[in-house]
């Protein structure tokens, strides 16, 4: 996404190169933001089933009740089907870089290759390799192997997270490094490997997207039980599985509040223009309103239609209500990020994670008063919010990287300076046009065969109950 969005450096840039916006530029934003968005509905989901199978099998190993073996193996099959997509959908953005984005790919070689090579050793290796056994290995390992597996392919998504954050954050907040060479020549050299890994924001986002990915699997689980509850359909299967659902839920949900919150503390200090977007801040070292909903009139620089809460983003940044925020007129025109989309997204963002909070904490107080599973209207609630978390990742993801704009590294380098220029206008209007229309089959198969195991996929020997083994 942050590819995408159009800005006044970009513009005159363009012209100054005499290129035209709609041609090369546009289209290369336009592109990295399919891949990335498409993308990106995936790593999360299988982040968050790996945890849920570490807890089923775990309490499989615990209780020796068949019912969670059957039910690991039930979402195992799922867990493969997303963890294909999100492979197949990730190498086509590594190729982007090289070929749509040459002189950033340059800039930032020497920081991503350290990143994406920890990446693939410490993490895909890990997560695939067990993955065969995750797999296969259910009559040719023991239970307790099998768990070992299990628990090492969760570990491995994990982590392989953590380092394409970590690759990412260093362009939000560069540490570590120096730059060598100078105009086209120049490129950022690591000089702290460690600084760079833990820079002033990959902690905060890192547990931020955690907690995203996390709650993406908890309410995948909790729709597709809530389904077969109202379907009337495996009627242990879905009520055992709906209670591992609603646990993560909980928890992620939570847990989203608490880093969204240190993350916008990070933002504050390191990328002050950001934070002032996010909430159509303008005015220069005033305390600043925190907005739930409005609309930012940026000609005119000030929120319209909206409703916000006087000094509350001063007392939740620094617990002072008459502490002064960094306001965008600080900055010159050309050096802020696109102000309206920015606030829409990260409010959208927010208002859909309270409602995750809401709906999870709904439900474990009527799974409480063993009310749940005879309530029609919060089992539909559970069936759609499957599209919460999904819906939350994109916008959250888009406000910070749009809110970083103009720089495709922070304070280093624009976005209009990072594109290749000898790719032109027709070759990405082609490679986008087939990568829509891969994208387009993709997700249908994708659709077809989760929709298929959902509705029909449940073994024979799932629909007998559960005994202990």
């Amino acid at each position: 996404m942050f590819l995408l969005i159009r800005n006044q450096s970009t513009c005159k840039y363009l012209k100054s190169e005499g290129i035209s916006f709609m041609d090369l530029v546009f289209l290369s934003r336009l592109q990295f933001a399919l891949t990335i968005s498409f993308h990106y509905l995936f790593p999360p989901l299988s982040i968050g089933l790996s945890l849920i199978l570490v807890m089923m099998e775990g309490t499989y190993l615990k209780t020796g009740n068949i019912l969670f073996h059957q039910m690991t193996k039930y979402w195992v099959k799922i867990f493969s089907l997303i963890f294909a997509m999100g492979v197949a959908t990730g190498i086509v953005m590594e190729f982007q870089f090289g070929t749509n984005w040459s002189h950033y790919s340059r800039y930032v070689g020497d920081v991503f290759g350290s990143a994406l090579a920890a990446e693939g050793v410490f993490a895909f290796f890990l997560e695939s390799g067990f993955l065969a056994v995750l797999l296969f290995g259910w009559d040719k390992v023991s239970k307790r192997m099998h768990f070992i597996s299990t628990l090492l392919v969760a570990l491995g998504a994990h982590f392989s997270a953590l380092w394409i954050i970590v690759a990412n954050s260093w362009q939000q907040t560069p540490a570590g490094y120096h730059i060598v060479g100078t105009g086209s020549t120049a490129r950022a050299e690591i000089t702290d490997f460690w600084a760079m890994v833990f820079n002033p924001s990959s902690i905060d986002r890192f547990t931020h997207s955690i907690a995203g990915a996390w709650q993406a699997g908890a309410f995948l689980v909790l729709s597709v039980a809530a389904y077969y509850l109202l379907k009337k359909k495996h009627q242990e299967f879905a009520k055992a599985t709906i209670k591992f659902g609603l646990i993560l839920a909980v928890v992620s949900s939570l847990l989203q509040l608490v880093t969204g919150h240190s993350s916008a503390i990070g933002v504050s200090q390191n990328q002050p223009a950001k934070l002032a977007a996010f909430e159509g801040h303008y005015e220069d070292m005033t305390p600043g309103t925190l907005y739930l909903f409005g609309w930012v009139n940026e000609k005119q620089e000030k929120v319209q239609f909206g409703i916000g809460i006087p000094k509350m983003l001063s007392i939740l940044v620094s617990g002072n209500p008459n502490k002064p925020l960094t306001g965008l007129r600080a900055f010159p025109p050309e050096d802020r990020p696109p102000v309206n989309i920015v606030f829409q997204t990260y409010h959208g963002m927010v208002a859909i994670g309270m409602g995750l909070i809401g709906l999870s904490l709904l439900g474990v107080f009527l799974l409480w008063r063993t009310q749940l599973f005879e309530n029609k209207w919060v089992l539909r609630a559970f069936v759609i919010s499957v599209l919460g978390p999904q819906i939350a990742n994109q916008l959250g993801w888009a406000s910070a990287e749009i809110g970083r704009q103009p720089w495709i590294v922070y304070g280093l380098l624009r976005t209009s300076e990072g594109y290749s220029k000898v790719v032109t206008a027709h070759e990405v209007i082609f490679s986008l046009i087939l990568f829509g229309m891969v994208y387009a089959l993709l997700f249908a198969v994708f659709i077809y065969l989760l929709d298929h195991k959902i509705r029909f996929g449940l073994d024979p020997e799932m629909k007998s109950g559960g005994h202990r083994a």
